[in-house]
């Protein structure tokens, strides 16, 4: 893969130094196993895989080299150029402006915009709609696109399956921008409808079995099926793409629960289901399957509690945090500020929304074991000043270079 130009600030020489190593021993990437480091009163177990991936590396480069080549013109991103606090507010210092925030509220009028103003369009890709009203400004928005190749892969998925006259199914979040933008593409193509969760998958079966009236369907989901959509025929045939940072487990159980129902609806045979079910493969980013993969080897380990770095709107980083809430105790942090001591932390509470908290969340133990990881969005910077900042609640600990230098060195 091609390799990028972080700006330093986001940067770790000591992150980097574990990546490389865990990157030079397991080139295939199939050891799951975290990264172990004795510290003496704390140990830290880092997950194998976490941080900057290809989409987002891409996104930070091309937004940071546009800003230093058109120095004087105005710079607009057209929402969070990532789900990271640290990095959108850097790229704010440095005079960029967002148009939309994360919900799709406008913050910059369309009507402010100019031909000559320069418009970036984020890791996340963007709607066709929005291409065609900065079109109508004279603003190309494939001049500066860094949309993932990945959530490309899932637009070419959809509309693959589409004009073979499936209807789309997109697991995601419907207030995700990634998946605003996956549902403009693909409605332009075939019908199609958002589902949130395997709950919704539920409530969608009894309209593929034909029980329940449109009349319904248009109220239970409201706002998550393109014009015209018909419940009684564009569920007869279906094919189902995800949000690429959903959780790999809850996408395969949506995708053979509906597969299942349309089997049983229509009596299928095992070579009949693709008359009525699209074979679609797994539409998650590699990183994403990476970090969830390498997290379930983290939880292997005994550890005291968990933390878990990213955005609190970073909808991968949230996956991460919930398969760790289901073993032991799990925060949620934006950066090292969080870890205000030894005994408070505060951080955010996934179910609740916000950020809460904390005290005593070190136990009294001998030593404190520290399962560590973050999400797809979260600067390497960020995870040292979080490593170092747990290191140094622990007096008598040993210097987190040396215990690192250690480690590369007993590998080698």
């Amino acid at each position: 893969m091609k390799s990028f130009s972080i700006p330093s600030l986001f940067s770790s020489s000591l992150i980097g130094s574990i990546k490389e190593q865990r990157r030079l021993h397991d080139k295939l990437k199939k050891d799951y196993r975290p990264s172990h480091f004795n510290f003496g009163p704390v140990e830290v177990y880092l997950s194998r895989h976490f941080g900057f991936c290809y989409g987002v590396e891409n996104a930070v480069e091309t937004a940071y080299r546009i800003i230093e080549e058109n120095p004087g013109k105005k710079i607009y991103l057209l929402s969070e150029m990532i789900h990271n606090p640290a990095v959108n507010a850097d790229l704010l210092d440095r005079g960029v402006s967002f148009i939309q925030d994360t919900r799709g509220v406008q913050i910059v009028p369309w009507d402010d915009l100019h031909a000559s103003d320069i418009v970036i369009v984020p890791a996340f890709g963007t709607t066709l709609e929005i291409q065609a009203k900065l079109a109508s400004i004279g603003i190309d928005t494939y001049a500066y696109d860094t949309t993932c190749p990945f959530v490309e892969k899932v637009w070419n998925r959809a509309s693959a399956i589409g004009q073979k006259s499936y209807s789309v199914i997109v697991h995601g979040k419907p207030s995700h921008e990634e998946t605003k933008a996956t549902f403009s593409h693909s409605q332009s193509v075939t019908p199609t409808l958002v589902i949130k969760d395997f709950q919704q998958a539920q409530q969608l079966a009894p309209y593929i079995r034909k029980e329940k009236s449109a009349d319904d369907f248009f109220d239970e989901f409201e706002g998550q099926f393109s014009k015209g959509f018909n419940p009684e025929t564009d569920l007869e045939r279906i094919g189902v793409v995800n949000q690429t940072t959903m959780l790999a487990t809850d996408t395969q159980e949506i995708v053979d629960y509906l597969r299942e129902e349309i089997i049983q609806f229509y009596q299928l045979r095992a070579d009949q289901i693709t008359e009525h079910f699209a074979d679609t493969r797994d539409t998650l980013c590699y990183a994403t399957n990476d970090n969830q993969s390498a997290t379930y080897g983290l939880l292997k380990e005994e550890a005291d509690f968990a933390i878990v770095a990213g955005g609190y709107n970073s909808s991968n980083t949230a996956h991460l945090v919930d398969l760790c809430a289901e073993k032991l105790p799990t925060y949620f942090i934006k950066s090292a500020d969080n870890l205000v001591s030894i005994s408070e932390i505060w951080h955010y509470n996934n179910r609740r929304k916000e950020e809460v908290q904390s005290f005593d969340y070190i136990p009294n133990t001998q030593p404190v074991k520290i399962l560590l990881t973050c999400g797809a969005s979260c600067p390497d910077a960020v995870m040292e000043e979080i490593l170092r900042k747990l290191v140094a609640f622990f007096p008598g600990s040993t210097d987190p270079d040396m215990v690192i230098q250690q480690w590369i060195a007993d590998r080698n």
